[in-house]
């Protein structure tokens, strides 16, 4: 491999895990870093950070300072309630067209099984375990509506919306409604009702883009 292909190669790693630190709340927002402590962290040199860093930038989630390295952007409010909006049209229609199509038990094991495990994890109170279980109900219920460009926008969102929920997982109540709201969807979609399907899932997404909403407000107003 040449000298370029491996600076390309690092940088696009350095894109990858610093998007991962990022999108985990491992790099928390509103917090500084020196290009030197995050090039150390990645096991590089700085130039593939730096390049990585003006990637990130442009995508909206850090900003590079002069002779101060990087800030982590905050969660926007605004673009959250933008994302949301386009998530839950795009989600009921797949809810819709999946009840259409005429889906049987067999077909729906995984919508199943991810709610099984959702509901697990709320016994635990395991909130981590029970965030990748409804990102695979979300996933699953797209995939089961079968339109190849819903499910390519719906997968482009996703970082945004799982960023907001690291930062409000543990300040929201126990999300036992939302349990209630993904079997009520799943039952709509077994028995056909494709207005029902539809209608649940919208309701069920604007509720949890108000909550969100409201978490994200309040943690923005701790930090000033």
């Amino acid at each position: 491999m040449g000298q370029e292909d491996k600076a390309i190669s690092n940088t696009d790693r350095a894109i990858a895990e610093l998007r991962r630190l990022v999108f985990s709340g491992e790099l928390a927002a509103g917090s500084d870093h020196l290009e030197s402590e995050l090039a150390e962290r990645l096991g590089m040199s700085r130039t593939p950070v730096r390049e990585a860093a003006r990637t990130l930038e442009s995508q909206g989630l850090l900003e590079l300072r002069a002779r101060k390295g990087v800030r982590i952007l905050s969660v926007s409010p605004t673009d959250m309630r933008e994302i949301y909006d386009v998530l839950t049209e795009l989600e009921s229609l797949a809810a819709e067209r999946a009840a259409e199509r005429g889906h049987d038990a067999d077909r729906l094991a995984a919508l199943a099984q991810a709610i099984a495990d959702m509901n697990r994890s709320l016994e635990a109170r395991d909130l981590e375990a029970w965030a990748q279980a409804d990102d695979r109900f979300h996933a699953e219920l797209v995939r089961l509506g079968g339109n190849s460009r819903v499910i390519a926008i719906v997968a482009m969102l996703g970082d945004q919306v799982r960023r907001a929920r690291a930062v409000t997982l543990f300040m929201r109540p126990l999300p036992v409604q939302s349990n209630r709201d993904h079997q009520g969807v799943y039952e709509a979609i077994l028995r056909g009702d494709a207005t029902a399907a539809r209608d649940l899932h919208r309701a069920h997404r604007q509720q949890a883009r108000d909550m969100i909403l409201e978490l994200l407000e309040r943690h923005r107003l701790r930090q000033l």
